[in-house]
């Protein structure tokens, strides 16, 4: 009777035991699952990247990117996402030391997707090349990128690749190579979407380097009509007052100057232009003059150093 009895409480306490063992080796289990749970949420992920990317989160992508990149080096859509990011970052930043950095990053980060990666890829990352070249050119105030840029984007369109914004990038890059009928061609596209002041402008200074300053002045007669931009304005009729100048319309050439000079006092092309216009008239006197106040104005005033002999 007492054996049973010990048999018994011995069975008790192991099945009390193999509870305890059970329900330890679910804690742990369920401790670990947690573990890896939390370790697979924290993990950098491409999944993360473009819900960050649909958010417009340029930061968080450009973050997420990197640590994607650290667990897997040269991949692809990381690079091109991360590319993107340094785009939009560069862009909108105030700082122009950072925002080179960041332009810099951008083109080595696509330039280095663009040798693996898939068609689906290519077409957006030759479109962001193109303009992350644009930008970087206009920060470096000098136009060695230009034909990069023209480069790029057309490689994109050649995919199929659509954005508005793609005949004003190529009209200004055409414009900086020189290229004219190319860039009056993009410009002319470009006013189909968006008439801004700078297309017109540009598309007037363009028609007046390929000899159509006919067309120009339609140009900038719609510019001077539209714009709230005083500068605009006074760049667009001094532009229009020299168009007359050339065709010997000297009054009317006088009249936009002094229109000019009524907005603005300082403005050294003004007075350049009307010393060019006593000058056709045979009175150097009053033309040099101008000039003086030209240089007045502006201390490196080419023409008017030209004009007197300071060059």
């Amino acid at each position: 009777m007492q054996a049973e009895i010990v048999k018994t409480k011995n069975t008790v306490f192991t099945r009390i035991i193999v509870v305890l063992l059970s329900v330890l080796f679910l804690a742990l289990a369920g401790f670990v699952s947690y573990k890896i749970i939390v370790k697979i949420q924290n993990s950098p992920s491409m999944s993360k990247v473009y819900a960050y990317w649909k958010s417009g989160d340029y930061a968080a992508v450009y973050n997420e990117t990197a640590g994607v990149l650290a667990l897997k080096p040269f991949d692809p859509s990381a690079e091109a996402y991360h590319g993107y990011s340094c785009f939009y970052l560069g862009i909108s930043s105030t700082d122009t030391t950072e925002a080179r950095q960041y332009l810099d990053e951008c083109i080595f980060s696509l330039r280095l997707a663009m040798t693996k990666a898939s068609d689906v890829l290519m077409p957006q990352i030759c479109y962001l090349l193109g303009k992350a070249y644009f930008h970087k050119d206009n920060l470096a105030a000098n136009h060695y990128y230009a034909d990069l840029v023209v480069k790029y984007i057309n490689q994109a369109l050649s995919y199929g690749y659509e954005a508005s914004d793609i005949p004003e990038y190529l009209g200004l890059s055409y414009a900086q190579l020189g290229m004219t009928s190319e860039s009056i061609a993009a410009f002319t596209e470009a006013l189909l979407v968006n008439d801004s002041d700078v297309l017109l402008l540009s598309i007037a200074e363009q028609y007046i380097k390929n000899g159509r300053s006919d067309v120009a002045k339609q140009y900038l007669v719609q510019l001077i009509k539209k714009t709230k931009d005083q500068t605009k304005e006074i760049d667009a009729s001094c532009m229009l007052a020299e168009i007359f100048i050339s065709e010997g319309s000297l009054d009317m050439a006088l009249e936009k100057y002094n229109d000019v000079l009524s907005k603005n006092e300082n403005c050294a092309d003004a007075y350049y232009g009307i010393g060019v216009i006593y000058e056709l008239q045979g009175d150097l006197v009053k033309a040099r003059a101008e000039w003086r106040k030209a240089l007045k104005a502006k201390a490196n005033h080419q023409g008017a150093l030209q004009k007197l002999g300071k060059a």
